[in-house]
């Protein structure tokens, strides 16, 4: 459902991609991890369209990147870090605008977002500005946000990023309610969530494929931690690389 192949990007002198190859089946939630100038938000913005590699290719749901963007982001839900939500816009208009970005047909719309809510989680606060929205809930409606248009592939980034302990357990398990339903692919700085929702990790570092860990190294937060630690050594400066 999600392959690169060879992925390069350069930013002038930066090499923020090194010839990136990696592949998520159908229905597998799989953790996307590396330190900070690895190039997971570059490969996420490849990803979705809204920067072009300057090598190699993409593929998401059989679409290529390049020569079909439209059809890849009819097919895919994305919630960046920073959650690009309208302040003076409630949760229902929000959602409501972003159908009608993403062209969801009217005919049993309603419904359509009456499920988002309710599988997100929103509803209580379905009528509330989102400026005026706590952390958890403001993640939740860019989780609602991502989810319109029933999408078969979903790219999140940090979706737990600044949550409390229960908040993060929260959407934890709305995002494990996807196994076998949609295909996620998932990054984060939590190893611990990571270990806890995915299936499968892939480990990048200097814009490469350093490793995937499977079920048998995900036994527990600590396995993956050491892992991560030992082939990306994290600790060493990073100073001139792109995110």
């Amino acid at each position: 459902m999600i392959e690169a192949a060879g992925l390069t990007r350069t930013f002038g002198s930066v090499q923020a991609l090194a010839g990136l190859t990696f592949r998520v089946e159908q229905g597998e939630i799989v953790g996307f991890v590396g330190p900070n100038g690895a190039g997971k938000t570059t490969t996420m913005r490849i990803l979705t369209c809204s920067l072009p590699p300057t090598g190699g290719s993409a593929r998401v749901a059989g679409f290529d990147v390049t020569e079909s963007p439209d059809e890849v982001r009819r097919r895919l839900g994305f919630m960046p870090e920073n959650v690009p939500l309208y302040p003076d816009a409630t949760v229902d208009e929000l959602l409501r605008y972003t159908a009608e970005l993403k062209a969801v047909p009217t005919a049993g719309l309603s419904a359509h977002l009456d499920a988002v809510v309710e599988r997100t989680g929103v509803g209580e606060v379905r009528g509330r500005l989102v400026g005026n929205l706590s952390k958890g809930y403001r993640q939740r409606a860019g989780l609602a946000q991502a989810l319109v248009g029933d999408p078969e592939i979903l790219i999140l980034d940090e979706p737990t990023s600044g949550l409390d302990p229960s908040q993060i357990v929260e959407i934890r398990e709305l995002i494990l309610g996807f196994r076998g339903e949609r295909t996620v692919l998932v990054s984060s700085h939590i190893l611990g969530e990571i270990a806890r929702t995915c299936s499968r990790v892939l480990i990048v570092d200097r814009g490469r494929l350093v490793a995937e860990a499977g079920p048998d190294d995900l036994a527990g937060a600590g396995d993956l931690e050491a892992l991560y630690l030992r082939l990306t050594g994290a600790a060493r400066g990073r100073a001139g690389e792109a995110p």
